[in-house]
């Protein structure tokens, strides 16, 4: 059977299985390797650095003639990179991690599918007042950034997809095969978005220690905190904290986060120690890690993805009869 729902039609995809917009590494190769599988490939534009969002829409844009887009974080990005991004003819754009309403006139000029990703409650009906025409519910089990203290996704996604109907909503946070799609679809969501899963592609544009490092990791490895942020001298939000594998300065500086925030010399010799190679930097990986076993194409992920939850629906679907 096809997996049709809401969101392929609205997207004119094929498989209800989305590539999360990680910044810096969903990159414009791995977004139309997404898209040319019969996904929707969303390139990371991030905070919204123009040189390498420009960069990465031209290869997309220029590998695929299937639906793609791009996400933004909304705490970071401005509305000329957005506006720049618009000019190459997303078919979607995703806001995620604050005020949406900054760019809502440009996406709507576009006429490009607005996708708002929401964390709690609160943000959900920020969204669904902006007009999104997609709402990601994001589970505390996802990797990189979400929101604090965050919810299951098994029980935050239900509640979404009743309060936004009919706006398709998708599910995300620690999906990372077939099984996991079938259950968003089973929770009332009309897809998934896949994050962590896709860092351990051909396609991505990650260093083979992280990729090593997601497909050794489990998920009792991963530990949501803001210390690496502080570390790092990022300017992410402290309600968004990053789920991340476990790492020494998480270690060393648990429960101290203000202490670190006011050492200069301690966050200058992370990163020093980073840029020589003595430790690792973040590696954002999702509690799913543990079905992560090897390194495939993007095509073949999709691919994957798409016959293990029909395969599973199907399954369930002739138990029940």
């Amino acid at each position: 059977m096809a997996l049709r729902t809401a969101f392929t039609e609205l997207l004119n995809v094929e498989h209800p299985i989305v590539l999360a917009p990680m910044g810096g590494s969903a990159g414009g190769a791995l977004a139309a390797a997404v898209s040319e599988a019969g996904g929707l490939g969303l390139v990371g534009g991030g905070p919204g650095d123009p040189g390498w969002v420009d960069r990465e829409l031209d290869i997309v844009a220029g590998s695929t003639t299937r639906p793609w887009g791009v996400g933004f974080q909304s705490w970071a990005a401005d509305v000329t990179t957005v506006e720049r991004a618009l000019t190459r003819g997303p078919s979607a754009v995703m806001l995620s991690f604050g005020d949406p309403a900054p760019f809502l006139q440009p996406i709507r000029d576009a006429a490009a599918v607005l996708i708002i990703q929401v964390t709690d409650l609160g943000e959900a009906e920020q969204a669904m007042r902006a007009g999104a025409d997609v709402i990601v519910a994001q589970g505390a089990e996802a990797g990189g950034h979400g929101g604090s203290p965050g919810r299951s996704t098994f029980s935050f996604v239900p509640v979404v997809a009743d309060l936004a109907a009919p706006t398709p909503v998708l599910a995300a946070g620690g999906i990372a095969d077939g099984r996991g799609v079938a259950a968003a679809l089973a929770l009332g969501a009309a897809g998934a978005l896949v994050g962590t899963r896709f860092q351990a592609t051909l396609e991505a544009l990650v260093d083979a220690s992280v990729t090593k490092a997601i497909i050794d990791g489990r998920g009792a490895d991963t530990e949501r905190s803001t210390i690496l942020d502080i570390a790092r001298g990022s300017r992410w939000p402290s309600r968004y904290p990053g789920r991340a594998l476990r790492h020494p300065i998480v270690e060393q500086w648990r429960g101290r986060e203000d202490q670190l925030a006011a050492d200069d010399d301690a966050r200058q010799a992370y990163r020093e120690s980073v840029a020589r190679g003595e430790v690792p930097g973040p590696v954002w990986a999702s509690e799913a890690i543990d079905l992560i076993t090897e390194v495939l194409s993007a095509a073949d992920v999709v691919g994957t993805l798409a016959a293990e939850a029909e395969s599973t629906l199907t399954r369930l679907g002739s138990r029940t009869a």
